[in-house]
């Protein structure tokens, strides 16, 4: 089962991805959120806009209003270089992370403690 404190520290990272095939508004961020991970993560607003808020003062997101053609305003949100950098070093500390993680949770090898 999946808790929201096994979330804490990574949310950041799925934003940043969710945003990595193209400028998207929040609602477009969730969903995307929710389909790439097969509906495991079906985050509510108030806990991507805040996320967004953060990434953007880092200036790992960047965003500018637009108006589509069914005229309701929308903020769009893309990654800046900085964010793309930053993605890809989070990715890599998940690499590291997860591997000790299923290490560190795997059967014990040899028979167990001395």
């Amino acid at each position: 089962m999946l808790t929201p404190e096994m979330l804490k520290g990574h949310l950041d990272a799925i934003v940043l991805a969710a945003l990595e095939a193209g400028p998207a508004h929040g609602y477009a961020i969730i969903e995307t959120i929710k389909q790439r991970s097969a509906g495991t993560f079906d985050l509510p607003e108030g806990t991507v806009y805040p996320a967004l808020h953060r990434l953007e003062q880092a200036g790992l997101l960047s965003s500018a209003w637009t108006t589509p053609p069914s005229g309701r305003k929308r903020r769009v949100y893309s990654l800046t270089r900085t964010g793309t950098a930053a993605l890809g070093e989070r990715r890599k500390a998940w690499g590291r992370f997860s591997q000790a993680v299923d290490t560190a949770l795997g059967p014990v090898l040899g028979g167990g403690r001395a």
